[in-house]
């Protein structure tokens, strides 16, 4: 199963695939790696960032969604109610837009690094918007 490294500003993360349970969303997403963009604090969704992606989208439906993702379960939400996004856990979260309760698909779980994802969200809540990088990691 391949592994992804997420990482935000200096701290490194790897990630489980959940290719089993979001096959489409993988499929799709695996096609921008490397992929490089800015994490922000979320606004509706409690202890969680996002990168907001407006009107991007990825040929994907919902597969494997939820709104209470775990610290580390990464949503892809493909738009439809809200902008297409994707959230990144650090703590309690409940997925929201201002447009009410949001279900995205959980395609990553962050399984190394665990340890410093709310340390990551009290960074970005504090400091401000950080770099973020997918890419594949070396197996």
């Amino acid at each position: 199963m391949p592994r992804v490294r997420v990482t935000v500003g200096s701290t490194q993360f790897t990630a489980r695939v959940e290719a089993d349970n979001a096959p489409q969303t993988w499929a799709e997403f695996r096609k921008l790696l490397p992929y490089r963009q800015k994490l922000i604090h979320a606004r509706w969704s409690g202890e969680a960032c996002w990168i907001p992606l407006g009107d991007f989208t990825l040929d994907v439906g919902f597969e494997n969604h939820t709104s209470h993702p775990a610290p580390g379960e990464i949503l892809f939400y493909p738009g439809g109610y809200s902008e297409t996004e994707i959230l990144f856990p650090y703590g309690a979260t409940c997925f929201a837009s201002k447009m009410g309760q949001l279900a995205g698909n959980h395609f990553l779980t962050i399984m190394e690094g665990r340890e410093n994802l709310a340390a990551v969200g009290r960074k970005v809540l504090w400091e401000g918007a950080q770099d973020i990088l997918f890419e594949l990691a070396a197996e």
